[in-house]
């Protein structure tokens, strides 16, 4: 932790002991994970965080008023007041081990951290001038560092409450296997919803409550799931300490220009997303400030939200992970050659081959036969990796504990590897920013690139 952030005191946060909503059901005593879930096992926590501006004294009223409300939302999320279970078994029919790991919902509690950094303010956060994220931010998040198979001592959730001079900043740690960015921030916003005007006398249901229940195919024979897994089989690598991130914001009305000028060049019977067209441009500008060698491969990593995918379609409520993993491969020559609209063919192209319901379940039962961990990068060492996370349609910007909206969003240090790059709707209606994590030289150069920043 930076030395100028202080840990003032840190707790453990319950549900209610009176509790008799989710919390105390045994239909949701032990939660039981899907590959979507454990295909996260060998990856860092999900760590965002959310900088608010106060006026009064937090010290006084507000973390008493976050813890109160906090548990109170912890009713209805059980999962998040639970802890991992991993469990080793002994195969005998071919003498090898397997594992198998469940959440159970035993209210053991979620962490509450109060720190305070009392030499920063908002605005060093958010920083207009340079639109580098300060790696302070890194301090505002607890459990860093910490793998998901590696949480089974440790609360599922974590939250640090960070006093600054003129505000807050708010920084959640949930481990992936409970939870994919849809769920976190339902999480979060139900949080928001109940602290910012709720009787604390009574059990208030946040709109909309969570839907429990993990999807398994109806012919599963065995829960929880078994599968090979070693730790020792995961590289324990260094991060490299030449990476920062930068936030680019683009306006309704350049990404509206930029979607006009993806789907003009690709002249098809294809409608290319704004976020797609967004994502291409970004993508171009990586490969341009890099100067890659142009028959190099890039390969660019996609996590698609599968919930409404299927047939039936699942709740949107559902909570936990819901997400197919996939990626398609272009030379960095053809990616500068083709323009925006081409690039950003190939990603819709691969988002649809892999949206399909055949193609969603076929790829649940092949995990289930031959289990395959994400590693957040490429398996294949000759690729220039990108990977994008997070999405512009979650609500970040409508949180509000009582005092006012969010100014600002962060992420933690977990999972920061070059070529990430994470993706927020922006403080306007309609804009989207876009974060980066790639060594600083090519930050600035992307800054200094005439043709992405126009």
């Amino acid at each position: 932790m930076d030395d100028s952030v202080r840990v003032i005191s840190t707790s453990t946060i319950q549900a209610p002991s009176d509790n008799n909503i989710n919390g105390n059901s045994t239909e949701f005593q032990k939660i039981h994970l899907t590959p979507w879930d454990l295909q996260f096992l060998p990856l860092e926590a999900i760590q965002k965080g959310l900088l608010f501006h106060h006026t009064i004294d937090p010290s006084k009223n507000q973390i008493h008023h976050l813890k109160q409300t906090l548990s109170t939302t912890l009713s209805f999320f059980p999962p998040l007041a639970g802890r991992l279970v991993i469990t080793q078994h002994k195969e005998e029919h071919n003498n090898t081990t397997s594992s198998s790991c469940f959440i159970l919902c035993n209210n053991a509690g979620s962490l509450f951290v109060h720190a305070k950094a009392e030499k920063t303010t908002v605005s060093d956060i958010l920083r207009p001038n340079n639109h580098f994220v300060p790696p302070i931010v890194y301090s505002f998040f607890p459990f860093n560092g910490v793998k998901n198979y590696e949480d089974t001592p440790h609360p599922i959730l974590a939250v640090q409450v960070t006093e600054l001079l003129d505000g807050l900043f708010i920084g959640f740690t949930i481990n992936h296997l409970a939870s994919d960015g849809k769920s976190f921030w339902h999480f979060i916003n139900s949080w928001s919803q109940i602290s910012r005007g709720v009787s604390l006398n009574k059990h208030p249901s946040p709109s909309p409550s969570p839907s429990l229940k993990r999807w398994f195919p109806n012919d599963i024979h065995q829960l929880p799931i078994r599968f090979p897994f070693a730790t020792d089989q995961f590289i324990q690598t260094s991060k490299p300490n030449n990476l920062g991130e930068r936030v680019f914001h683009f306006t309704k009305e350049k990404i509206a220009e930029l979607k006009s000028k993806a789907n003009a060049e690709t002249d098809m019977n294809i409608t290319i997303s704004s976020l797609q067209a967004v994502l291409s441009h970004v993508l171009r500008s990586v490969v341009r400030c890099e100067r890659l060698d142009p028959q190099q491969d890039v390969l660019y990593g996609l996590l698609i939200g599968v919930r409404a995918k299927m047939i039936p379609p699942l709740e949107d409520e559902y909570f936990g992970n819901a997400i197919s993993v996939c990626g398609f491969t272009m030379k960095a020559g053809e990616i500068l050659d083709s323009g925006i609209g081409m690039v950003a063919l190939e990603m819709n192209k691969t988002i649809c081959l892999n949206s399909g319901d055949e193609k969603i379940r076929n790829s649940y039962e092949c995990w289930l036969r031959k289990a395959k961990m994400f590693t957040g990068g490429s398996d294949l060492t000759r690729c220039y990796t990108l990977t994008t996370s997070s999405s512009p349609r979650f609500d970040v910007y409508g949180n509000d504990f009582g005092w006012g909206k969010r100014v600002g969003v962060g992420c933690g240090g977990a999972n920061k590897r070059n070529g990430r790059i994470t993706v927020f709707a922006g403080a306007e209606e309609g804009s989207i920013d876009v974060l980066p994590c790639l060594p600083y030289e090519i930050l600035e150069a992307m800054g200094n690139d005439t043709e992405f920043m126009h």
